[in-house]
C-alpha cells in the first residue's frame, strides 16, 4: 500500500479517537463558515474551566496543498481582538494569496477563530500562556491526524498576526523561538516590560534564542507615529520599545511604517508576503528534518527605523543595533517602496487559469494566485474577444481592490466567491470557444488559458 493510501486509512481509524468538538454549540457570530472539506481541515475546541487552559472555543482551518506528502512548515494567519476580528479568521485558510506562500515552501495555511465575546478580556486568548499557545499545537496534533499529515505537530511555525494577533504571534516567538521560522507582527507586539497604565498585560522574557528569530514590526503611520493623539496612538510607543529592547540585543528585529492606514491591514501584504518569502526560503530545512537554519548575514542591510532609505551594512551610516535589520537588498528594496507608498514593484505576471471546462453556458476554473500580487480579477474571452471581467468592479475598502475582497483582518469576505461565470449572451446553437486570464493586483495579465469550446444547445 503506498504511504499516502496508508496515512490516509490510518487517519479514517484514528479521527473517531480524537477528542475535539466540531462545530458543535458555536454562538454567533462563530456559526457561519465555509464548509471544509480536503485539502481543508477543521477542529474545534470548547471552551475549557480548567485553570490555566483557554476560556474561549476556538476554531482551527488548515489548507493543505493536495500535492504535498510531506509538510516542511505551517503559515499561521492571526486575527485580531473582538468579535469581528475574530470572526474574520473564519475564512483565513481560503485566502488564495496566502495560499500562494503556502504552496511554494511546501507549507500548510492555519487561521484560528477564537470566539471572543465582544466585551471579553483579549490577553486570555492573544497571550498564549493563557491557554492558547498550547490549544494551538493541540490543533496541530490534531489537524495531522485529521489530514493524514502527522508531521503537523513537529513542523516549524511562520506566524502573521494582526493588533492582538501580533501580541499573539510576538508572544509564541518568545516562547517557543526554537519553532518559530519568521513572525509578522502587524499593529500589536507583546510587552518585555511591565506598563502601569495596563497591569492585566504580563510581561514576557525575551531568550536569547528568540535573537535569532526574524521580526517586523509593522504598523500604519497613524498609529502614533504621525498621529500621536488618535485611537490607536498607543500603538507606536508599544513597538518601539519592543524593538529597542529586541534590536539593542542583537535581535533581527525590524520596523516597516505602512504610509497610508491606522490600524487597518492596507497593502501590507504585499511586503509581508515576499518578507517571509525570503526567511522561509532561508531557513526550512530541505531534509523534512524540521530544524531550523540561521539566517544568513552576508547580505544584511539596515535602515533607520522610520525612514524610507536603506543600505548595506557597509554603507549604511548609523548606529547598527539602533537600525532597522533586512535579511537582503531585494527585500531592502521592497521595504523602500513598501514604506513610501506600498507600491512594492512586480514585473512578473501571474500563471495562467486552468482547468476552463463548460457545462451548458457556465464556464467554471481553477487559478493559483500570483505569489507577488495575488489575484485581482479574471477576463474571459469568447471566441477571441473579451466578453467581461470578473468581478467588474473589484473591491477592498482597506487597500488594493482583490478578487475574494478582505476584511479588516486581511481575510476574505463570506460567502467565498468562486470561478465562475454564467454566459447569459451566448447564441444558442452556435459553437463558443472561451479561455480566461488572471489579472494579479499590479495589473499585470497572465496568457490565456487553453480554450474551453462547446455548442450551446438552450432547453426549450
Amino acid at each position: 500500500m503506498k504511504m499516502c493510501c496508508l496515512r490516509r486509512v490510518l487517519a479514517a481509524i484514528l479521527l473517531p479517537l480524537v477528542m475535539v468538538s466540531t462545530l458543535m454549540a458555536q454562538p454567533a457570530p462563530y456559526d457561519v463558515f465555509p464548509e471544509a472539506n480536503p485539502p481543508y481541515y477543521r477542529v474545534r475546541y470548547e471552551p475549557s474551566t480548567q485553570p490555566g487552559e483557554l476560556i474561549f472555543g476556538v476554531n482551527y482551518t488548515i489548507w493543505i496543498p493536495p500535492e504535498i506528502k510531506v509538510l516542511r512548515g505551517v503559515i499561521v494567519h492571526q486575527h485580531g481582538c473582538g468579535e469581528g476580528s475574530c470572526r474574520s479568521g473564519l475564512t483565513g485558510a481560503y485566502d488564495l494569496h496566502w495560499q500562494a506562500l503556502a504552496r511554494k515552501h511546501q507549507c500548510a495555511l492555519l487561521s484560528p477563530a477564537y470566539e471572543q465575546p465582544e466585551k471579553a478580556d483579549c490577553q486570555m486568548w492573544c497571550d498564549p500562556r493563557n491557554g492558547s499557545g498550547n490549544a494551538f499545537q493541540k490543533g496541530l496534533a490534531d489537524l495531522g491526524t485529521k489530514s493524514g499529515h502527522p508531521e503537523l505537530s513537529q513542523v516549524p511555525w511562520a506566524l502573521w498576526g494582526h493588533s492582538g494577533g501580533g501580541h499573539w504571534a510576538g508572544g509564541m516567538a518568545l516562547l517557543y523561538p526554537e519553532r518559530v521560522a519568521a513572525a509578522w507582527l502587524r499593529s500589536g507586539v507583546p510587552q518585555l516590560q511591565p506598563n502601569p497604565d495596563r497591569p492585566s498585560i504580563k510581561a514576557h522574557q525575551l531568550p536569547e534564542a528568540a535573537l535569532q528569530v526574524p521580526m517586523m514590526c509593522n504598523l500604519g503611520i497613524n498609529e502614533g507615529v504621525a498621529d500621536k493623539e488618535g485611537r490607536f496612538a498607543a500603538v507606536w510607543p508599544a513597538n518601539e520599545v519592543f524593538f529597542n529592547e529586541v534590536r539593542s540585543k542583537g535581535g533581527l528585529v525590524s520596523v516597516s511604517v505602512d504610509p497610508l492606514t491606522a490600524h487597518e491591514c492596507g497593502n501590507q501584504r504585499y511586503f509581508a508576503i515576499p518578507w517571509l518569502d525570503a526567511c522561509l526560503s532561508a531557513r526550512l530545512s530541505k531534509n523534512n528534518d524540521f530544524t531550523l537554519a540561521a539566517m544568513p548575514a552576508d547580505d544584511v542591510w539596515l535602515s533607520p527605523v522610520t525612514g524610507t532609505e536603506a543600505a548595506s551594512t557597509k554603507e549604511f551610516k548609523g548606529e547598527p543595533l539602533k537600525a532597522s535589520w533586512h535579511p537582503n537588498a531585494a527585500i531592502a528594496k521592497a521595504w523602500m517602496q513598501y514604506v513610501k507608498d506600498t507600491k512594492v514593484e512586480d514585473t512578473t505576471p501571474p500563471a495562467p487559469p486552468t482547468n476552463v471546462q463548460l457545462k451548458g453556458n457556465v464556464i467554471t476554473w481553477d487559478a493559483v494566485a500570483d505569489l507577488e500580487s495575488g489575484l485581482a480579477s479574471f477576463i474571459i474571452e469568447r471566441d477571441g474577444q473579451v466578453l467581461t471581467t470578473l468581478p467588474e468592479q473589484a473591491k477592498n475598502p482597506f487597500g488594493r481592490p482583490v478578487f475574494q475582497n478582505l476584511q479588516y483582518s486581511d481575510t476574505p469576505t463570506q460567502p467565498l466567491v468562486v470561478m465562475e461565470y454564467t454566459d447569459a449572451t451566448a447564441e444558442a446553437g452556435k459553437k463558443h470557444s472561451y479561455r480566461v486570464l488572471s489579472v494579479n493586483t499590479a495589473g499585470l495579465k497572465s496568457a490565456p488559458s487553453s480554450p474551453a469550446t462547446t455548442k450551446l444547445v438552450r432547453a426549450k
